[in-house]
């Protein structure tokens, strides 16, 4: 029996060491996805100040060719 209990607390341990490597894992691949959210957060806010400032070029040009047609040139 003593050696029953033995086999079976080795195998816990072995389940407990098994679950600790997977949450280190888990744990180091949910911070490599929150770095990766952060960097194309950053990437997201440059592209909508980007094209905001598209929108207000396209209407700077607009306004220019509206003076140039009450130019007639």
């Amino acid at each position: 029996m003593t050696e029953n209990l033995m086999e079976r607390l080795e195998q816990l341990e072995q389940s407990v060491k098994r679950a600790a490597e997977t949450i280190a894992k888990v744990r180091a691949e949910r911070d490599g996805l929150h770095a990766r959210i952060e960097a194309l957060e950053s990437e997201r806010a440059e592209l909508r100040a980007l094209r905001q400032e598209h929108k207000e070029v396209l209407a700077q040009v607009d306004g220019i060719l509206k003076e140039l047609d009450k130019l007639d040139l």
